[in-house]
């Protein structure tokens, strides 16, 4: 049920009954007043309100709901930041235990950001591109990747061989390849099936 109509003696209590029907807040709706009430004389003749309450798809609401609920379950505390700007969804996740919700690699996180992309994403146009952050963890996760890519691609051109980097998600994997697309001794491409694909570092031939 998206959308309710409901009457009150005054449009205040009109629109609490149709939020608790519809188990709501009032930022996630939008009021249209389809009658307007009035007390009558005496209470004679008095008039209720009616109005008609419907829901306002929000993806910054829809995502930190989410999280809210995945944490609770998970037994920890968090903040959540979430900014819709230009059709991208950045949320970032602080609290004394949110590094659980990265888990190994940032698989973890991952996977909440690709649920949170889905539920944003049901039925809505244009797209909405996701990126969930826990603690700075993709900025640095990226550091580290970019300073392995140039140690893996030196390791390659000294010893002359491909060197095959662990599995990765295809997000780490463009992270690889961009830190090495401007090196000229080496090229980098990925091989496997998912969810075990790896980039290789393969020395050019001269």
């Amino acid at each position: 049920m998206d959308s309710i109509e409901k009457y009150g003696r005054t449009e205040e209590e009109a629109v609490s009954e149709a939020l608790k029907e519809l188990n709501v807040g009032a930022d996630e709706v939008s009021v249209t007043v389809l009658e307007s009430g009035s007390k009558g004389f005496l209470g004679l003749g008095s008039k209720p309100w009616k109005v008609s309450v419907t829901k306002v798809f929000d993806p910054v609401s829809v995502a930190k709901n989410f999280l809210r609920e995945a944490a609770v379950a998970m037994g920890i505390s968090i903040e959540i930041n979430a900014e819709l700007k230009e059709r991208g969804l950045n949320i970032s996740v602080e609290g004394r235990d949110a590094g659980r919700l990265i888990g190994k690699h940032g698989q973890t996180l991952d996977a909440f950001q690709y649920l949170i992309s889905l539920m944003v994403n049901k039925g809505s146009a244009p797209f909405i591109n996701v990126t969930l952050d826990c603690e700075n963890y993709r900025k640095k996760r990226k550091e580290t990747l970019e300073n392995l890519a140039r140690n893996m691609a030196k390791k390659a051109k000294q010893q002359r061989r491909n060197v095959i980097l662990e599995p990765m998600s295809s997000y780490e994997r463009k992270i690889i390849h961009a830190a090495l697309q401007s090196d000229k001794l080496v090229s980098t491409y990925s091989e496997g099936d998912e969810p075990y694909r790896n980039v290789v570092i393969s020395p050019k031939r001269y």
